[in-house]
């Protein structure tokens, strides 16, 4: 949590100046949809694809690597989904999921090569065989870059812009504009998921206007420390900027 209070007094009036010359005159906080974490499947359905369309054993059992690049590929999508449906609040947890399934395609891996290990189970992971040609990881690369394109689109008719003197919300196809003022402004950063942290380090930004009773909630903000930063920065040079004209007068 951080507070945009500064009781720091100010020496003289060109620190003001050098300390507003390095502040943005303004910041967009954008709040994605969870789909934006089908990024690391979407990038492995790429490979993938690009790998089927040049080799010549596409649908070749025998092509080991085909069967490895569709596993991986099943795995990712996996642990995508996961980070859809559950959050992993500690990074205990995290660091468990993640064990888990590495063991978990490790062990898929290695009776696929090393058939002669364990034969029982060799035998039941020969059946497990996933195969699929170019069209389909071109096709699934396709419709997420489809519905990538749809969020980015969405999310600009829906966002938040911080100012020096105000906090604005652009909203709607024409593109409504509601008004908050900036100054006193509180921030509070939550970071609910270390997954998606790692993914994007999006978290949730909580801002509280002084003249406001309800909270402005933004989940899924790329970048959030980022963002939280410049924005604290920003406030406290508008405080810079008030003292020092109050003690020029």
């Amino acid at each position: 949590m951080s507070d945009t209070t500064d009781d720091a007094p100010i020496s003289s009036p060109s620190l003001a100046k050098a300390t507003l010359s390095r502040v943005p005159e303004r910041i967009v906080l954008i709040s994605y949809p969870k789909v934006i974490f089908l990024y690391p499947a979407w990038l492995m359905a790429m490979v993938a694809g690009t790998y089927l369309s040049f080799t010549s054993r596409a649908l070749d059992g025998s092509n080991t690597t085909s069967v490895m690049m569709s596993t991986v590929f099943l795995g990712i999508l996996a642990v995508n989904l996961v980070v859809l449906a559950f959050d992993f609040p500690r990074t205990t947890s995290l660091t468990l999921f993640f064990f888990a399934a590495a063991v978990v395609m490790g062990l898929v891996l290695l009776f696929e090569y090393r058939p002669e290990m364990l034969p029982t189970v060799t035998g039941t992971f020969k059946k497990f065989k996933p195969e699929a040609n170019a069209t389909f990881y071109w096709s699934i690369a396709g419709i997420l870059a489809l519905i990538f394109l749809v969020a980015y689109v969405m999310v600009h008719f829906d966002y938040w812009e911080v100012r020096p003197n105000e906090l604005l919300h652009h909203h709607g196809i024409l593109s409504n504009l509601e008004r908050f003022p900036s100054p006193h402004l509180r921030i509070d950063k939550e970071i609910n998921d270390v997954f998606e942290y790692l993914l994007l380090r999006s978290g949730r930004l909580i801002l509280q206007p002084s003249e406001e009773r309800r909270a402005i909630i933004l989940d899924n903000v790329p970048f959030i420390e980022r963002k939280e930063e410049a924005i604290t920065r920003m406030l406290g040079a508008l405080q810079v900027q008030v003292r020092s004209d109050t003690s020029e007068t």
